[in-house]
């Protein structure tokens, strides 16, 4: 490249104006730099070496050979101070060794300066020694020391003297003065020498950073020490009773009233001491200690009438206290030592410096984890609490314990229980607890809740003011005695209301009403000898009129007096349908008495229809039977649906075990509160109002156990089998059953509904049919959304007591449809007088050597197997559609035979629909459809449905009453 024609010219020379410029430094420079500053750090070391050689054998040697070993607490003392003063003097003389072969081979760098390699394990060390050395002050160690070898000091006192370069002072200041100042002295050594190197090397920044964290090191020394004497000086101006109970060696004093004055309200007070980790009050010599980190400072107080003052409000767990200064500076101060004292109390150390200025650190949180025990009077006395606290009170998740062994872990708010907590409470008599699962408001039980009781029995239901209120579960095991359980309404810890009580074994089972724990009104009675009893109690007993209804199926109607005997007038009607009308008087010892008027007639209807009496018919409306379970999820409706009273009002889902009452803490964290597909929050996304998306949603809603459908469903199902399934698989209680079935099915479409609004009003986008949802099409109905899904878990319950209804009738149909099948469909059809041109035998594949008469169970197949699915089926909707297939297959059948469509008349359809229920074999047929009548839904009755069940009842009825006729 060629040389350009001519250069820019060197801007002129400007001479520096009252400022020096620094210039770079070359290589070399820096390197002589470091060594001059090596040689000079290694002689620095080398000296604090030999120092610290003589401190160990003249002092530390002397003080561990005369120590008396009985002083505990002096020796242990000691032997910190010993042990952090050889992890100064290990680490000093490790690194000076790497210095100094570093050096020797003239390959040092400013990166083999260890006060700034080491720079962390320095500070370690040397804050270490020195919280060893002031704990060690603090406790007047040195004076001790002096005095044990006064002697020998005295003979070495020139060492001790040469150590410290200072004229003759008493032996235990020498002593202070030995132990700390070639330390202070030797940390300004590292300040000064990165001091030096900054100051020539422009200034770098991990050289400034390290000078930073040397001066802090010398400010910390600084006022640990003053801290350490302020400390020792209080400590030897107060009486030895304080000294016992305040001193100890890592507190130190922070402020004193009467230095900075401070007047304390209510009550009176001599003096205020703060302290590192304490607020003392003292009244003579009676302290009245706080730990700092269940104190609350609030500066947001008014000031007193006296507008001279200026006020602190002190929060503890227990009581609130004033603090009155006449400066506002003073208020300030003691402000803001608190706070800072508080906040390094929380955090567990404090800060490094220990004093920066007002106002750089953040105030201590309000809320925060606490521990502390409980002494006044009240609930709390004597109880230890452990965890979040706020302004004195607990608030937040913690756990208490008494002396006794009470023990309650759980949520609190603003002092007292709330939300959901577990309580033990021993038992002496049985060496058990009793443990309370449960939901908390105000310091008391309410709402649901679950308690394992020392008896070993257990209660799942709801609570108000600590003692059982509303639906309830009480179970009672005994290993003595007879074991029983109740469920059904509570008020004020006694059952009253509407429940069901039955024992264990099944021997006996109440339905009915109570009052103060008391059978009490109208009930029924079940015993596990088929006997069964409907009447008016009163305190246990059985007075007044009822219904008796025996094993062997007789029937009395007339009054009752005490355990269940018949006494006065009334009407007996035996099985076989007789009846006697008259006075009646049995005793346990001598039988059945009576005078009265015996009558033979014998109606066989009338027969019938008497064995089917039905209890409780009218006599417990079905909406007063279960208020304490729908009174809940309404309360939870008017609550907004909020997440965090779901388990208040609809109840939680907790094991039981052995293992869980020892441990609360594994209880509170076992509970499941993981979000599952169903919940609340999920409610109607993208739903819309037809049928079959409703039931979608709703299956999926009961079969979630988090989503608030399925927990009162849950519930329904457990009075629901309480009451019909066991022992109360009795007939007589049909109508009662099915009556429930469908207000349970009214009420959850009622809260479905309210759900559905709610989610409306919560902006999840208008309904079909209206903003709120009120013009639903007609064809939605609990019927028709509800029932369906609800049906499958009740039917088998609800199903035995329709075959139990229909068993006698069942009976007489079943010996038909065996006769029946013996025939061969020939004769069958024969029989039937159904027309030749309607048999389908042309069907049938025959082999040469069979004939008509032979063939058996051919004829209209494919309607007798889609009438055999209705077995299969829970749903009214579904069986109906099932029944009306059947029809269509017949007709289908027909109409191939006739190679023409074909509408059957009545006189053809019903022999034809004998013969396919003849060929089905359904054993409990007339369950069936006495079950479709009594929950079909009502917009299915009439028309094609209606015609269809009739037509199918007709059969039943054909074969069950002309079974005789047919087969003479």
């Amino acid at each position: 490249m060629s040389r350009p024609k001519s250069l820019p010219r060197r801007p002129a020379r400007r001479e520096p104006t009252g400022k020096d410029v620094k210039r770079p430094i070359d290589g070399s420079t820096i390197r002589n730099l470091i060594l001059t500053e090596t040689e000079n750090l290694l002689k620095s070391e080398e000296d604090f070496l030999s120092s610290l050689s003589q401190i160990n054998t003249i002092v530390l040697n002397k003080l561990l050979q005369v120590t008396d070993v009985s002083d505990s607490d002096y020796l242990s003392l000691l032997k910190t101070l010993n042990d952090s003063f050889h992890g100064v003097w290990d680490l000093t003389a490790g690194c000076f060794q790497t210095l100094k072969q570093t050096q020797e081979n003239m390959a040092v760098d400013i990166q083999d300066l260890y006060p700034m390699t080491e720079e962390s394990r320095l500070l370690k060390v040397y804050t270490e020694y020195v919280s060893a050395f002031t704990d060690f002050l603090v406790m007047r160690g040195l004076e001790k020391a002096a005095k044990q070898s006064s002697n020998y000091w005295k003979g070495n006192k020139r060492l001790l003297l040469q150590l410290i370069g200072d004229q003759e002072t008493p032996t235990h200041v020498t002593l202070q003065r030995v132990l700390i100042e070639p330390f202070r002295n030797h940390v300004q050594q590292y300040s000064l020498l990165l001091s030096r190197l900054n100051g020539m090397l422009l200034k770098e920044a991990s050289l400034a950073d390290s000078i930073a964290t040397y001066v802090r090191l010398e400010t910390f020394i600084s006022q640990a020490l003053d801290e350490a004497a302020q400390t020792k000086i209080l400590w030897s101006s107060v009486s030895s009773k304080l000294v016992a109970a305040l001193c100890t060696p890592e507190r130190r004093l922070q402020e004193d009233s009467r230095n900075i004055p401070v007047t304390v309200t209510p009550g009176r007070c001599d003096r205020v001491l703060l302290f590192s980790d304490v607020l003392v009050f003292l009244q003579g010599n009676e302290p009245h200690i706080c730990d700092l980190r269940s104190v609350w400072v609030d500066t947001t107080v008014r000031q007193r009438s006296d507008v001279n003052s200026h006020v602190l409000r002190i929060v503890t767990p227990e009581e609130e206290l004033f603090l009155s200064t006449r400066e506002q500076s003073h208020q300030v101060l003691w402000s803001w030592r608190l706070n800072q004292l508080i906040r390094q109390s929380l955090g567990g150390s404090r800060d490094f410096p220990l004093w920066g200025k007002t106002g750089e650190s953040s105030d201590p949180p309000t809320s925060r984890l606490c521990t502390y025990t409980y002494r006044s009077d009240g609930r709390f006395r004597n109880a230890v609490y452990e965890g979040e606290m706020s302004w004195g009170k607990p608030h937040g998740k913690g756990t208490l314990k008494w002396p006794d062994g009470r023990n309650h872990v759980g949520d609190f708010k603003y002092g007292q229980e709330d939300g959901f907590g577990i309580c033990l409470i021993p038992d002496a008599s049985r060496d058990r607890y009793d443990c309370y699962k449960c939901h908390w408001r105000s310091g008391a039980i309410h709402g649901y809740g679950i308690c394992e009781y020392a008896d070993e029995s257990v209660y799942k239901g709801y609570f108000k003011d600590n003692v059982r209120h509303g639906f309830g579960v009480l179970e009672h095991q005994a290993s003595t005695a007879t074991s029983w359980k109740y469920t059904g309404n509570w008020e004020r810890d006694k059952r009253a209301g509407y429940g069901v009580w039955e024992t264990s074994d099944n021997s006996e089972r109440y339905i009915g009403l109570w009052q103060e724990d008391q059978r009490q009104g109208l009930g029924i009675v079940l015993l596990n000898t088929g006997s069964c009893y409907q009447g008016v109690f009163s305190a246990n007993k059985l007075v007044g009129p009822g219904v008796l209804i025996t094993e062997d199926n007789s029937i009395y109607e007339g009054e009752f007096t005490q355990e269940c005997l018949l006494s006065g007038k009334g009407k007996l009607t035996l099985a076989n349908g007789f009846t006697l009308v008259g006075t009646f008087n049995k005793r346990a010892d001598s039988g059945l008495q009576t005078q009265g008027v015996l009558s033979t007639n014998n109606n066989f209807q009338d027969e019938i229809l008497k064995k089917k009496f039905q209890f409780g018919a009218g006599s417990f409306p079905v909406e007063e039977r279960w208020q304490g379970i729908f009174q809940q999820f309404q309360k939870f409706l008017e609550s907004g649906c909020k997440k965090e009273t779901e388990e208040s009002f609809l109840g939680f889902h907790v094991k039981s075990s052995k293992k869980m009452q020892k441990s609360q803490e594994y209880l509170y964290c076992a509970r499941d509160k993981e979000k599952e597909p169903g919940q609340i929050e999920d409610l109607m996304e993208e739903l819309r109002l037809e049928v079959e998306s409703l039931q979608s949603y709703l299956e999926k809603a009961f079969n979630s156990s988090h989503h608030p459908l399925k927990k009162v469903l849950k519930l329904l199902l457990v009075v629901f089998q309480a009451t019909y399934s066991g022992l109360g698989a009795n007939f007589h209680l049909l109508s009662m059953a099915q009556e429930e079935i469908k207000y349970y099915a009214k009420k959850l479409w009622e809260f479905f509904r309210a759900l559905l609004t709610m989610k409306a009003d919560k902006g999840g986008g208008a309904l079909s049919g209206g903003p709120h949802g009120e013009d639903m099409s007609e064809e939605l109905n609990p019927y028709t959304v509800i029932l369906p899904a609800i049906l499958p878990r009740f039917h088998p319950d609800l199903f035995m007591l329709y075959m139990l209804y229909r068993q006698q009738e069942d009976a007489l149909y079943w010996q038909g449809i065996v006769r029946l099948g013996h025939l061969t469909d020939t004769k069958l059809l024969e029989f039937l007088d159904v027309q030749r041109q309607l048999w389908p035998l042309k069907d049938v594949k025959l082999t040469a050597n069979q004939r008509y008469s032979i063939v058996r169970h051919k004829c209209f197949q494919s309607a007798t197997e889609c009438l055999q699915k209705i077995i299969s089926t829970v749903a009214p909707k579904e069986k109906l559609e099932i029944i009306l297939k059947t029809y269509q297959e017949i007709e289908k059948t027909v109409s191939r035979v006739l190679s023409k469509d074909y509408k059957l008349p009545m006189d053809d359809l019903l022999p034809l629909l004998i013969y396919v229920v003849s060929r089905a074999g359904i054993q409990h047929l007339g369950a069936e459809i006495h079950f479709i009548q009594d929950l079909m839904d009502p917009t299915n009755r009439g028309g094609m449905n209606d015609f269809l069940l009739t037509a199918l009842e007709s059969c039943y009825e054909h074969i069950q009453k002309d079974e005789v006729r047919l087969f003479k």
